[in-house]
């Protein structure tokens, strides 16, 4: 396969999730907004939002008050926001387009039906002339249905060879670095400096933050008992049964690799990489992870997942 096709199949993959990712924050922003402030705090959700996205700095320098219009407007269908959802799903389209012959035809159907489908609720947003919070809730749900059905079709009719691989590299690198970052958010801005863990505020986030990466029904068949922080840490870690956990993602970006490996003959740099971080997950325990300090073990995950990142892009994608 040509580096420039498994470059196009990889980030096709990294904007659909991207996508869904986004979507889900912003509708768990909405949900925690919705509680008496005494429950949420002065609108830190919203800054939560961007910070998760990892769009924050770009967002100040645009914007001088973070509420939710703005931070919808901007996380949604910006156009100067880079990782905006409506650009996400553009700029998935375009990837697919040029590696059109490589796709499925429902692949194809799911992300160019998408497109199609996104101009028009961007185009009934710039009609409202405002904010309109039922037009974002109905748009957030295509977006959640649009990630699935492209997830869907490859899983269901890809030929499991190179393009499949690269294809799913993309999704699982963006799903581990979207849940990492999430856990990271959480405990370093959502929750303020006088709220106690374990207090009313943290119960309405956590429970939040499990909506938002549909895992608040995964959590209480996993552990049945109340909202714990330390097991919903678990669980989005080192739990290998839950698709979106550090663990899980590393399992399928190793066998992925793997895969490629043995069609191109050799390992390298990206395959160590991987072993490397899947070795330390699996002998990490939660209680070690927070004795060490959580913030700490994330960041050392998100710099891994870049460098893993970086690795398949030397290895595979500029060759």
């Amino acid at each position: 396969m040509l580096s420039r096709t498994a470059d196009n199949l990889y980030w096709l993959a990294r904007y659909v999730e991207r996508a869904d990712f986004l979507a889900r924050i912003v509708e768990a922003s909405q949900r925690l907004s919705t509680l008496p402030e005494a429950y949420v705090g002065a609108g830190i959700e919203w800054e939560s939002a961007l910070k998760s996205s990892g769009a924050d700095e770009l967002f100040h320098e645009k914007h001088e008050i973070t509420d939710e219009a703005s931070v919808v407007g901007f996380l949604t269908f910006a156009a100067d926001n880079p990782s905006s959802i409506r650009n996400c799903i553009e700029f998935a389209r375009a990837n697919a387009r040029a590696v059109r012959t490589a796709l499925t035809v429902e692949m194809w159907e799911a992300i160019n039906g998408a497109w199609n489908e996104m101009k028009r609720f961007e185009s009934d947003q710039i009609g409202h002339g405002g904010y309109n919070r039922e037009h974002v809730t109905q748009f957030l749900d295509f977006v959640k249905r649009t990630a699935a059905d492209f997830d869907g079709s490859a899983y269901r009719t890809m030929l499991r060879n190179d393009a499949y691989w690269f294809s799913r590299l993309g999704l699982y690198i963006e799903r581990a670095d979207n849940t990492a970052r999430l856990l990271d958010v959480k405990y370093h801005l959502l929750l303020p400096d006088t709220e106690q863990v374990g207090g009313s505020l943290d119960y309405f986030q956590w429970t939040a933050i499990l909506r938002s990466v549909s895992a608040l029904t995964a959590y209480h068949w996993v552990y049945r008992e109340g909202i714990k922080p330390w097991l919903i840490a678990d669980l989005l870690i080192l739990k290998q049964e839950m698709p979106r956990s550090l663990i899980s993602c590393y399992e399928n970006i190793v066998r992925f690799l793997d895969a490629l490996g043995r069609v191109h003959g050799q390992q390298g740099p990206a395959q160590r990489q991987a072993r490397g971080v899947m070795t330390r997950l699996e002998h990490s325990k939660i209680k070690d992870v927070f004795q060490n300090g959580l913030h700490e073990f994330i960041e050392s995950f998100v710099d891994d997942n870049g460098k893993l990142g970086q690795a398949i892009t030397d290895q595979y994608l500029l060759s």
